[in-house]
């Protein structure tokens, strides 16, 4: 695996997202493109936009496998209405939905339990999916008005880390309603 940051020996920093298509990503930057970026911000790249279903953190590689299978689940598809913009604590700047799918809370339910059967540790938060546009952005002034992100999801990724700056991340699997 070329890391580029090094990771605990035989382990790879994973999670589960929803992972756009270009016409998603297209609206996503349209969206981006709206707010006003204060300097020193650090912006994502389109190619690293992504809701996070469950961030598992270091996995042991011997668990990938068990992990890539377990994540096998029917689910639903739905529509993501990402209408809520937001300044989160530490300066993090996120695109939100003002309902969230009870499909995505389903889905976000059944693969949690298929992990927690995996002994892998799940954040304990209450999930709030959101996609994150830059961090470091605590004066960064959000478009008075926007048209909302409509994201038809009918799949999933399991996501590898990097520890690069380009790609930031890598899709190591893609799950499709129906599989």
């Amino acid at each position: 695996m070329d890391s580029g940051k090094p990771l605990a020996k035989g382990t790879q920093r994973l999670f589960l997202a929803l992972w756009p298509d270009e016409a998603v990503r297209a609206q996503l930057a349209a969206h981006a493109g709206q707010w006003q970026w204060p300097a020193g911000c650090a912006r994502y790249a389109p190619a690293d936009w992504h809701v996070t279903l469950h961030f598992m953190g270091d996995v042991a590689s011997e668990k990938v496998d068990l992990i890539a299978n377990c994540a096998e689940v029917p689910f639903q598809p739905f529509e993501l209405v990402l209408d809520q913009s937001g300044l989160w604590p530490r300066g993090l700047v996120v695109l939100c939905a003002s309902e969230v799918p009870s499909a995505l809370m389903r889905l976000h339910a059944q693969l949690g339990h298929a992990l927690s059967a995996l002994d892998v540790a799940l954040d304990p938060r209450p999930y709030v999916p959101h996609v994150t546009l830059a961090r470091h952005a605590g004066a960064a002034i959000a478009p008075a008005a926007f048209a909302p992100v409509r994201w038809p999801v009918s799949g999933f990724a399991l996501v590898l880390t990097t520890g690069l700056k380009a790609p930031r991340y890598r899709v190591l699997g893609q799950y499709r309603q129906g599989r």
